[in-house]
């Protein structure tokens, strides 16, 4: 499996607390993550060194740790397994092919707006799909964080 990279751009007429709270709350990130997949939440702290899962309606998901954890401004989080039916696994050919595969979110300031960048690393099997979901959650992230 070839791992890709999904990188998009997105500017919020929002300060850039509003966009990390809508991004890093565990109550509302629900509503832009299910663009990915139904019923997907983030189990963790968001703190740098933390473990942090995703996991979805059917109890499948993705699991890592914080590698950067920079409030309102920078969230690195490396991969280093897959859940299935809830079971997490590191060993198989798929899991191991994913292994520091990363995901990024940095927030900046520019003329009074916040600009949030992503990379979202990813099996190219999965980047059509994935990008489109990007592309629905950016846009989710923006009207939550401007309405806020």
């Amino acid at each position: 499996m070839k791992i890709v990279s999904i990188v998009k751009q997105i500017e919020i007429a929002a300060s850039p607390q509003s966009v990390w709270r809508v991004l890093f709350n565990n109550e509302l990130n629900r509503q832009w993550l299910n663009y990915f997949s139904v019923g997907t939440f983030a189990n963790t702290d968001w703190r740098e060194g933390s473990r942090v899962t995703f996991t979805d309606g059917s109890n499948c998901g993705i699991t890592g740790y914080i590698l950067i954890g920079k409030p309102h401004t920078e969230v690195v989080i490396e991969y280093d397994g897959f859940i299935l039916n809830g079971v997490t696994d590191t060993t198989s050919e798929d899991a191991q092919n994913y292994i520091g595969a990363r995901e990024s979110y940095l927030l900046t300031e520019k003329d009074g707006l916040t600009v949030l960048d992503i990379s979202s690393d990813m099996g190219e099997d999965h980047y059509d799909q994935m990008s489109a979901a990007w592309d629905e959650a950016l846009l989710k992230i923006k009207s939550m964080a401007e309405e806020a």
